[in-house]
């Protein structure tokens, strides 16, 4: 596809991606896919076809678009979720519902999560309603079918498909109890009439989304966000994304893995420093590409990468952390590279990138990488270090500290693990 960019104007216009966010060779997979899809389409003349098709448009859209999701995930703000409805319907007297939205909600297990959560917690059906929203038809149109497989259920805590679902010859189907509870529509964050008609929600769970947009789509999401949130709300957002609301000039409730912000007595929004002071201390993880000699990435003369025999995902990741560790940067780059043109997205890959841009000195770039990284894996413990040490290079210290503290958290739970 060679970088064509007038696809990267359309994705960024019509859903506010940043392709540095996700990486080029993500999106030109996802190109490759539709215009082959008819055979002997040209690039030219499948541009041509999505200017006039809106629902290629959305093919290309959901091409792009990759759900992952599952049931509870990130626990803890579930149980947060619950404490704190319980506290809120206190404070209202009870004298309407709950309001809850979760956006994007793709294939539905959040919003199920919620209303699962909170009817485990003791709150009757007329006690809350929830909203789901997601820019793609097609993963609204599955979770309404509300019909799941094993890759929904994950974790050892699984008995909350025993209370609700019922088991069928080639998955589980969600109670139509909970089923009730959920509203599920279309919706893009980026249109300015999204939910205007309706009062703000108590809660909110928009997470893992602002990390794929550019700092001026984020401030614009923010801003819709905030109008969504009752004054007194609780907005819930991905592990990776603490910082990001920090500086918006939000405040986190101060609960453990919750990854809960409150804008109630919240100070002004910062800008980002401009001055580096020194970083704090960082635990180091066990193997790091050698700091030097430092190689010139990018540089000539660099030689040929050596295809590793067989091209399974297994093999090549282990081709990364090989070139890696050898100092091999812009050929360790170039492998990621290929890996991501054939396998989906991975956690690892995407330490190695953000390892590789530190290394060559793109702070901002290996921050996005070590976010797309825990994305994929919250607990990541080498993103986690590695973020921890940009952000706190950047002046960030209490983003830089709740990073440290998730990755001593990891450690320690590794370690309980491995005494077992």
């Amino acid at each position: 596809m060679n970088n064509d960019q007038r696809f990267f104007d359309f994705l960024k216009e019509r859903i506010g991606l940043d392709v540095t966010s996700v990486g080029t060779a993500i999106i030109e997979r996802a190109l490759r896919q539709r215009i082959s899809a008819t055979p002997g389409r040209t690039a030219d003349e499948y541009w041509q076809c999505l200017q006039y098709s809106a629902q290629e448009q959305q093919a290309l859209i959901e091409a792009v678009i990759v759900p992952e999701t599952w049931f509870f995930r990130y626990p803890e703000s579930f149980a947060t979720l619950a404490k704190l409805a319980v506290k809120r319907l206190a404070e209202i007297k009870h004298l309407r519902a709950l309001r809850i939205l979760s956006l994007p909600c793709s294939t539905g297990e959040e919003p199920y999560s919620i209303a699962m959560a909170l009817l485990d917690a003791g709150l009757g059906p007329h006690q809350f309603k929830v909203d789901g929203l997601d820019v793609s038809p097609l993963s609204v149109s599955r979770a309404k079918a509300a019909r799941y497989g094993k890759n929904s259920f994950r974790g050892a805590d699984l008995v909350f498909r025993e209370r609700h679902f019922d088991a069928e010859e080639e998955g589980y189907r969600l109670s139509e109890r909970v089923r009730e509870q959920v509203r599920l529509q279309v919706g893009n964050l980026l249109d300015p009439a999204l939910l205007v008609n309706e009062a703000p929600y108590d809660f909110v769970f928009c997470r893992n989304l602002l990390i794929y947009f550019d700092q001026p789509t984020q401030q614009q999401v923010f801003e819709v966000l905030k109008r969504l949130t009752h004054q007194d709300g609780v907005l819930f957002i991905g592990p990776a994304e603490g910082s990001l609301l920090g500086r918006l000039g939000m405040r986190s409730i101060g609960i453990a893995q919750s990854f809960a912000f409150s804008r109630q007595g919240a100070p002004e929004p910062q800008p980002l420093p401009t001055l580096i002071p020194t970083p704090l201390p960082v635990r180091q993880p066990h193997r790091v590409v050698p700091p030097a000699p430092r190689p010139r990435p990018f540089a000539g003369g660099v030689s040929p990468i050596v295809e590793p025999k067989g091209s399974d995902a297994t093999t090549l990741l282990a081709n990364i952390a090989a070139l890696a560790n050898s100092g091999k940067s812009a050929e360790a780059r170039a492998a990621c590279e290929q890996y991501l043109r054939s396998h989906e997205p991975k956690a690892q890959v995407f330490y190695w990138l953000g390892l590789l841009s530190d290394m060559a000195g793109s702070a901002l770039e290996a921050q996005g990488f070590y976010r797309k990284a825990l994305y994929l894996e919250p607990q990541h413990a080498e993103a986690l270090v590695h973020l921890a040490a940009l952000l706190a290079s950047q002046g960030d210290a209490a983003g830089a500290r709740r990073l440290q503290e998730r990755a001593a958290r990891s450690g320690r739970a590794a370690d309980s693990e491995r005494k077992r």
